[in-house]
């Protein structure tokens, strides 16, 4: 028999259901990939190895009478973002260490509901403040592929970098993620997978740990296009819990992949072209187009003359949003709580000092300081004004063209330790990804190439708000064009 755990997603949900195999027998091989391969990756910060056989062994008793949701017995990796009930939830921080929620997030919920194994807590950067899984407080992911003739580690991106890892190494079907500045596509571009941020209010965000409420989204990453439309089904849907979350039918996106792309315009934004771009992040989009123009695309060069304020503006409304959504975890009401203190402010302030790494200690002073009197006008006010100049942007050149086509990533895949020393080089990872974001519009990266070192490349579909279909119609185009069918070589 095949590998089970080099099956796609959509492949396993077949076999299960024609009783090729059972959920027991594909859960227990991924558990045992993730026993050999976790200890050298760190994609897990937990491995639920009990809950997860009992719920295979449920699921082949409801495929056995031929019953079960879209999901029945498909094992999947939960970032640890998304509370879980009854299993540690931390999202990467010695914070929320020990945190055990009781009570389940909506879009993990809908994935049991529809029967999903759940083989564990993924890890992430801290509170998924990061481009590269170093901020973690449980140490960095490791990405399984390698540059040639370099045995150095390499980032798996992030902040969803333990998902990314986790679907590329083979450590589960798919895995859930989520998306503030571009922490879905970025990873996903690193380790040759897909992801995809839906439209804000897609997914619900409840139970989900907060970053900036008004950006972060739920997404998936996963092995092909149908395997992340067919796991977005079933995490998205209308909650009433989540104040933002968007009252409208969940369409089978499933559908739209595979549809021809004949006759869309596909738009091509001016602004993406960067100074100091490597070249081959540019023939990989030139060949994008190409691909699509074959298909019976047409190609219209459109401007979105704002792209170039997206960077700060994101890092003006992200850090704000952080440091009231975080100013809960102050030792007294939720999170982890100093044992030594000479104060009240103390506790505050030693508790938050413990309990927080580095790069989220500094953007919420970045946070705090632009929501202050006398800065509160000149620098949130104003990005706040930016921000609905770059959507209005992308609402002027929704009448030209259907779908936006950009790289997903500036760079393949860098060094752990190559960009820590500079957080400012660091940022400029979300430089293609934040903009959708700002504008609450879907995204999807799929792998398109390989670098001259052998690591792999990323191409963006951006689509209309609520127009998830053409985004993976268009995304399924170039996946079939690209035929990336290239795998890490397995090292670990």
């Amino acid at each position: 028999m095949t590998d089970l755990t080099k099956l796609t997603l959509a492949d396993a949900v077949d076999g299960l259901k024609a009783k090729t195999f059972s959920s027991e027998e594909l859960t227990q091989a991924f558990l045992t990939n993730i026993e050999a391969s976790n200890p050298t990756l760190n994609a897990y910060v937990e491995v639920t190895a009990d809950k997860a056989l009992e719920q295979a062994r449920a699921s082949d008793a409801r495929l056995a009478k031929g019953e079960g949701g879209a999901l029945e017995g498909a094992p999947l990796g939960i970032k640890d973002l998304f509370c879980t009930e009854g299993v540690q939830t931390t999202a990467g921080s010695n914070m929320l260490r020990g945190f055990v929620p009781p009570y389940e997030s909506t879009v993990t919920a809908n994935l049991w509901r529809d029967g999903a194994v759940m083989l564990g807590k993924l890890n992430m950067d801290e509170f998924a403040m990061g481009s590269s899984n170093e901020t973690s407080a449980f140490g960095p992911v490791k990405n399984p592929w390698k540059s040639k003739g370099s045995n150095a580690d390499l980032t798996p991106g992030g902040s969803s970098g333990g998902s990314a890892s986790a679907v590329a190494a083979d450590l589960c079907l798919a895995a859930t993620a989520s998306d503030t500045g571009g922490s879905i596509r970025q990873p996903a571009a690193f380790t040759g997978t897909v992801g995809i941020k839906p439209t804000y209010g897609r997914a619900s965000r409840y139970g989900m740990v907060a970053f900036a409420s008004s950006l972060d989204q739920a997404g998936p990453i996963a092995k092909t296009v149908k395997d992340s439309a067919l796991l977005l089904n079933s995490m998205c849907s209308f909650d009433a819990k989540d104040s933002t979350s968007l009252d409208i039918p969940t369409p089978d996106w499933t559908q739209s992949v595979g549809q021809s792309v004949k006759g869309l315009r596909i738009g091509v934004p001016k602004e993406y072209v960067l100074d100091g771009m490597p070249a081959e992040i540019q023939k990989l989009w030139e060949q994008g187009v190409a691909w699509l123009k074959a298909a019976g695309c047409e190609i219209v060069e459109i401007s979105l003359p704002h792209t170039k304020y997206a960077l700060p503006t994101y890092y003006i409304v992200a850090p704000a949003e952080a440091s009231s959504n975080l100013a809960r975890y102050d030792g007294m009401r939720f999170g982890h709580r100093a044992e030594e203190f000479t104060s009240l402010d103390d506790l505050y302030a030693t508790s938050r000092a413990e309990g927080f790494g580095k790069e989220v200690q500094r953007r919420l002073t970045i946070g705090a300081y632009v929501l202050s009197a006398g800065f509160y006008d000149a620098y949130y006010v104003k990005a706040l004004k930016v921000r609905r100049r770059i959507a209005q942007d992308f609402d002027n050149v929704w009448g030209q063209v259907d779908a936006i086509l950009t790289p997903s990533t500036p760079s393949a895949a860098f060094a752990i330790g190559d960009k820590q020393i500079d957080p400012l080089t660091m940022y400029l990872n979300d430089v293609f990804t934040v903009t959708t974001n700002l504008a609450g519009l879907p995204g999807i990266s799929v792998p398109a190439g390989l670098s001259a070192d052998g690591l792999p490349l990323g191409l963006q579909v951006i689509g209309k708000a609520l127009d998830e279909a053409t985004v993976f119609q268009v995304a399924g185009a170039l996946e079939d064009a690209a035929g990336f069918v290239a795998k890490p070589d397995r090292w670990w």
